[in-house]
Order: structure tokens, then C-alpha cells, then sequence
């Protein structure tokens, strides 16, 4: 195993820096750098950027219109966004929704919806989670009763991240009560337009509207939403899932992260503690780890050995170093990390009459990277997965 990138894809890291240096504009690179709000508007302008280009779906083979990338440069194309301060690609649908309709989906689903996904023009959001269905979500209720040509849907999702901006939602619905719980699921695409569908804002401690509830009341979705067989949806779930949870561990942010953490500390006078720098030294120890677990697996993708089912390590070990660095910066700023009501920033409220502009997100994006060992399936969960799976 050769975990060296050869001259080839030095040179393809270079072409893709460079794009990015003269395409990504600098107002949304000094917000991500700056960990400042991004709006709806900040992040599809730079999700059509890529699509104009042909890249908001990196991963896409070329059938589907992608730039049939390995998984040598699909990593690099990544790393060159996140270390530029890019904005984060909302996953719902062109590395989520999308590898699903890719797989499963009829040829009138592919056309008709993956374009949209492409250009960055239509917004999806992902309707899994339920109240008390989260890590187990085969217990999920919301049901969808086949009437002629459409399924009523009726039910609730929770935690529907970004859903006050969605356009479409993928959801899985119990279409039957037999047999086991997996058996009796669907994946149905579903305009979030239709009459009866309601999003409810939930306001998270950090103060934002981050995530929703969606409820369900009578919903008529066309027979023809249904992705690949009706029952068969918890197959496709778990195809999708192992995408999100790679995706989660984002090891690419963490890396750019770091360095922003080095940023506060030194603005803070930290840096030179040396107790301090154990921590961060520790934190960037297990980034290079991480990173190393990462290219394994593009390693045995890129030579076709078949690579170990760690997507849910690399879940639990990404989201708990995406906890451990807000921490330290927290730890960095002390009193001054404390202003994070977005009133205040909105008025203007930077800490520049202190001179710590850098302080005033920090609160706020601590409180909201405490989920990030929940979502996707909780860590604990997963850790009962791998040793089952990995471990044996």
C-alpha cells in the first residue's frame, strides 16, 4: 500500500487549487475562515459554481454527467475546497440522493431529476429521522398507502437539516407492517410543495434555525417518486448511510480547522503555553490518523481491493475531533468566546473594541458540534456496529 500521491496527481491537486484560487469568491472564503454565518444564498452561489463547471458532483461517474474521478482525486478535489475556505457542499444531494438514484433508480427518475442536482439549481433535504427513530431507524413510522397512482403520506421527520430551504426530500416511508421492520420500508422522493407538508423550525443552543421538523398530513406523492422497489428501502438506506458517514468524518475540514485553531491560540497568547500546545499537538496526531485511515481506503478503491467497512469508524472518529477542536478553541478565547447571540453579531458585535474578532462564533459553533456525534447514527451505535462488522 502506497500512500505517496504520484506526479500525476500532484500535478491534478495543482489544476484544482489553482480553479479554485481564481473561481471561489473571497467574501464566502473569509466567512468559512471565519467560521461566520453563511446564508441560503452564499451557499448555492458556490454550489453553482461548481456546477456551471461540472464538479458540484465530483463523485459522479461521466454516464451522469460527473468527471468520472477515482478516489484519489475526488479526496484532493475536497481537500483543495475545504483548505481554501469553500463553502461545505450541502450532501443532501449530490452525495447523497443522488449515488441513489444513480443505482436505483428507473431512467425517467435519472433524467428527470438528476440534472438539477448537478447544476446546484434545486434544493434537497433528507427526511430519516423520526421522533424516538434516530440510531434506529428501522423503527420509523410515517407511512405512505399505496391509492391508485399515488402514496398518502402521513408522519413526522425531525432533525431535517437545512429543510426551511428544501425543494425536494427523500424520505423513508413504512409502506408494510410485515415481517421485520426493514422489510416494510420505501424511498420516496417528494416535492415539498405538495399541500400538507409543514416545517416547523427548531432553534438549536447556538441560537440557530438550523434544523426543522416535517410533518406530514395526507401527502399525495406520485407512484412514480418511488426509487427502485416498494419494501426494498432500508437496502438503499444503508447505501446511502455509508456515504453520509464518510462524509462525516470530513477530514479535510478538520485539517483547515487546525490551522485556525493555531490562528486563535497564538491572537490569544496561548500558543506559546506549553500544556496548550500538547493539546493541539495531540489534536493534529489524530487528524494525520485520521487522514491516514482515509487514504487506506482510497488506496484499496484505487487498486480494487476490497477496503474494510470503516465508515462508521471514520464517523466516530471525525465527529469526535470535530468536537475536540471547537473545544480547544473555546479554551483559547476563555471569557472573550462567550458573545454568540446572533443579534449582537448581526448589529455588528465582532469583540473589535478587545480586539478579538475571531471570538465572537466560538460559542456558538461549540454548542452546535455537540450533535455531531448523534446524527448519522450515534457514535455509540456505531462502535457496537464496527466491532461487530470490523472486528468480528
Amino acid at each position: 500500500m502506497d500512500l505517496n500521491f504520484t506526479a500525476e496527481e500532484l500535478e491534478f491537486r495543482a489544476m484544482v487549487r489553482q480553479w479554485v484560487a481564481d473561481n471561489l469568491p473571497k467574501d464566502l472564503s473569509h466567512k468559512v475562515h471565519n467560521a461566520l454565518r453563511l446564508t441560503r444564498d452564499d451557499m448555492q452561489r458556490w454550489a453553482k459554481i461548481l456546477g456551471k463547471k461540472g464538479w458540484l458532483g465530483w463523485a459522479w461517474p461521466q454516464q451522469f454527467g460527473g468527471p468520472g474521478w477515482n478516489a484519489i482525486q475526488r479526496h484532493l478535489f475536497e481537500e483543495e475546497c475545504a483548505l481554501a475556505g469553500a463553502p461545505r457542499v450541502a450532501p443532501f444531494g449530490p452525495v447523497m440522493v443522488a449515488p441513489v438514484i444513480m443505482a436505483f433508480g428507473s431512467p425517467e427518475q435519472q433524467r428527470r431529476f438528476l440534472p438539477g442536482i448537478a447544476s446546484g439549481e434545486v434544493w434537497w433535504s433528507q427526511g430519516y429521522s423520526e421522533p424516538g427513530s434516530g440510531s434506529d431507524l428501522a423503527s420509523l413510522k410515517t407511512r405512505a398507502d399505496r391509492k391508485g397512482d399515488y402514496y398518502i403520506v402521513n408522519g413526522q421527520k425531525t432533525w431535517t437539516t437545512l429543510g426551511q430551504y428544501g425543494e425536494w426530500i427523500f424520505c423513508l416511508v413504512r409502506t408494510s407492517h410485515e415481517g421485520k421492520p426493514q422489510t416494510g420500508i420505501s424511498f420516496l422522493l417528494i416535492d415539498m410543495k405538495s399541500p400538507g407538508i409543514t416545517v416547523r423550525p427548531i432553534i438549536t443552543l447556538d441560537g440557530e434555525h438550523e434544523v426543522n421538523e416535517v410533518f406530514f398530513d395526507n401527502v399525495e406523492v406520485p407512484v412514480d417518486q418511488l426509487v427502485g422497489e416498494e419494501n426494498k428501502g432500508w437496502t438503499y438506506a444503508k447505501y446511502l448511510l455509508s456515504h453520509e458517514r464518510t462524509n462525516i468524518a470530513d477530514v479535510n475540514r478538520a485539517k483547515r480547522e487546525l490551522e485556525r485553531l493555531k490562528r486563535i491560540a497564538k491572537a490569544e497568547g496561548v500558543y506559546d503555553d506549553v500544556r496548550f500546545r500538547d493539546q493541539i499537538a495531540l489534536l493534529e496526531v489524530d487528524i494525520v490518523a485520521l487522514e491516514m485511515m482515509v487514504l487506506r481506503v482510497l488506496s484499496a478503491e484505487k487498486t480494487g481491493k476490497q477496503s474494510l467497512d470503516v465508515a462508521g469508524l471514520l464517523k466516530i472518529r471525525g465527529s469526535e475531533i470535530q468536537q475536540r477542536y471547537t473545544e480547544l478553541m473555546m479554551w483559547a478565547a476563555g471569557p472573550y468566546s462567550l458573545p454568540f447571540i446572533k443579534e449582537a453579531m448581526e448589529a455588528g458585535w465582532q469583540g473589535d473594541h478587545v480586539g478579538a474578532a475571531h471570538c465572537a462564533p466560538l460559542a456558538g459553533t461549540y454548542f452546535n458540534y455537540r450533535k455531531t456525534t448523534i446524527y448519522g447514527g450515534s457514535n455509540e451505535v456505531q462502535r457496537n456496529i464496527v466491532a461487530q462488522t470490523v472486528l468480528g
